[in-house]
């Protein structure tokens, strides 16, 4: 079935109601790597009960409506959905339990061209429910392999935040564990791609890959060791595209430049010297 934009484009996402408690939050922060060094206080505060922080990143999994592009009548072949960008925009500290409000929109669609892809902006704004207080807005890129050719505009797509030319001004290592993406999976992302090797294999990777949105985690967690002294409250944006698939186990390098308020990044894999996130940018306070 190919895609309908109308029907896409103003897809119905009912309000989502998002109860989490201290132990996901820290679930969460274990899933991106905290905690490895059992005596650094800095990064006690998020996997900890006793001061918990949550993790600006952890706004990713908040309000999620799952993986609705599965759902047969987006007319998208869900196997051919890749995670192509990923924003978030803080509004204000994320609190370390209570119960949220997710809202979803696509907000549009691109269409490549015949057998070029198509790729599908969507948005999600995060509320507290007792509240109201806006807390967070979700940007996402899906690009689907092979799906273009349906009538969609061609444009325009956003231009990628350029990395400066000069050497970076830090450089920031995270190993991640073999075992990371069963933890990581654990915040909601039940993808078998991630666990199963047979689905891994079956779709071409040697193992299971790492979720993108760990690896976007751990180079959160790089930049607020670099640009915020670990203080969640000063990580206002962060935005990314994913460029490689990241094996459970390896070491993430993020190459960061600073400007004033604005950082730029981009991360790779130190073992096989691979780009896996590129065009990063955040906005710190």
């Amino acid at each position: 079935m190919a895609i309908d934009y109308d029907k896409l484009k103003n897809w119905h996402f009912p309000d989502l109601e998002h109860r989490y408690e201290t132990r996901d939050t820290i679930l969460y922060a274990l899933g991106v790597g905290c905690g490895a060094d059992p005596m650094d206080r800095d990064e006690l505060r998020f996997v900890y009960e006793d001061g918990l922080k949550a993790l600006p990143t952890m706004a990713v999994v908040l309000g999620y409506p799952g993986f609705w592009l599965k759902d047969p009548k987006t007319g998208v072949d869900w196997r051919m959905v890749l995670h192509g960008e990923q924003g978030v925009k803080i509004h204000a500290p994320l609190p370390a339990s209570g119960t949220v409000i997710g809202r979803s929109r696509v907000t549009e669609i691109i269409d490549k061209g015949p057998g070029k892809g198509a790729l599908i902006y969507s948005d999600r704004d995060v509320f507290d429910k007792a509240s109201g207080q806006h807390l967070a807005t979700l940007t996402m890129t899906a690009f689907i392999r092979g799906e273009g050719g349906f009538g969609g505009p061609s444009g325009p797509a956003p231009e990628p935040h350029a990395i400066p030319e000069r050497a970076p001004d830090t450089v920031v290592d995270i190993p991640t564990l073999p075992r990371a993406a069963l933890i990581y999976r654990l915040s909601g992302d039940y993808n078998p791609l991630h666990a199963d090797p047979a689905v891994a294999q079956a779709v071409g990777f040697p193992q299971p890959i790492l979720h993108g949105l760990c690896s976007f985690g751990v180079a959160g967690r790089a930049i607020l060791k670099a640009c915020c002294g670990n203080d969640p409250a000063r990580l206002k944006e962060i935005d990314v595209r994913f460029s490689a698939p990241v094996f459970p186990g390896e070491t993430i390098r993020t190459e960061i430049w600073q400007d004033g308020a604005t950082v730029s990044y981009r991360c790779r894999v130190v073992e096989r010297d691979v780009l896996v996130l590129n065009n990063g940018r955040a906005l710190v306070a």
